[in-house]
């Protein structure tokens, strides 16, 4: 839980909202569309639909957004895209993950290829890394809807695996499969999560100083400013104090 929030924090403090709220929103709507292609358009009958609307709005993303996104799915768009997940390593022998969601796979392989090359990295064949996480579903509440013991129990009631709680708030993880459902009961206690996604959770992390984080987050900053990648997840641990200086530098 710390990274993650750790990291948001920071994102957030260095000031680059605008930019990559707006970025976000493209990316969430994306999903939406080709999730809605996928299969029914109405997200009570499609559990991906119902998943990225709900990881949308968790992300303030206006309602007129997610409706067009839907009604796009309609219009024949979405058609094209292929989901592709890259993996590779970055600096310092840190494992990345690379989900992409494009319409050119040699556009968007030839990208990220460039990209790890030029920032200390070196992109392996799928599978690569990928032993090194769990694909798990992952839903995040804010410290304030209850102490640790509290979100414990409503979390086994839901049905998940796992609660990691720190003063930044919960992490909740369960099953992949099963994101849908346990989300769903948990609302019903704790209320309207802050993000609802499938996402991969290290098994193993790989320690890195100030000097590595900066080069790691670099890499991570380019791949995630590409249109045709959707997320990014690497296995980094770091210091609470080299996090903290590098939020600060």
């Amino acid at each position: 839980m710390a990274g993650h929030s750790k990291w948001a924090n920071i994102q957030h403090r260095k000031g680059r909202q605008d930019a990559a709220r707006s970025k976000l929103f493209s990316k969430l709507a994306k999903e939406i569309t080709v999730a809605a292609k996928m299969g029914d358009p109405d997200p009570d009958k499609n559990p991906r639909l119902r998943l990225a609307v709900k990881e949308a709005k968790s992300q303030s993303v206006p309602k007129d957004v997610i409706e067009r996104a839907i009604k796009k799915s309609q219009g024949g768009e979405g058609d094209d895209y292929e989901e592709i997940r890259y993996e590779g390593y970055g600096p310092g022998g840190v494992a990345v993950i690379v989900e992409a969601m494009t319409d050119n796979r040699n556009r968007t392989a030839s990208v990220v290829r460039s990209t790890f090359g030029k920032h200390g990295g070196n992109l392996g064949e799928t599978g690569s890394v990928g032993f090194m996480f769990d694909r798990k579903g992952e839903v995040v509440y804010p410290a304030s809807v209850g102490d640790a013991d509290t979100v414990m129990m409503a979390a086994i009631e839901a049905g998940a695996e796992d609660v990691e709680s720190d003063d930044d708030g919960h992490v909740i993880y369960c099953a992949d499969t099963d994101l849908n459902e346990v989300s769903t009961a948990l609302e019903a206690t704790l209320g309207e999560s802050e993000s609802t996604k499938l996402v991969w959770k290290p098994t193993t992390t790989a320690e890195l100083d100030l000097e590595g984080v900066q080069k790691l987050m670099r890499l991570v900053e380019v791949l995630e400013d590409d249109d045709d990648v959707q997320r990014v997840t690497t296995n980094m641990e770091a210091s609470d104090e080299v996090m903290e200086q590098f939020a600060n530098s």
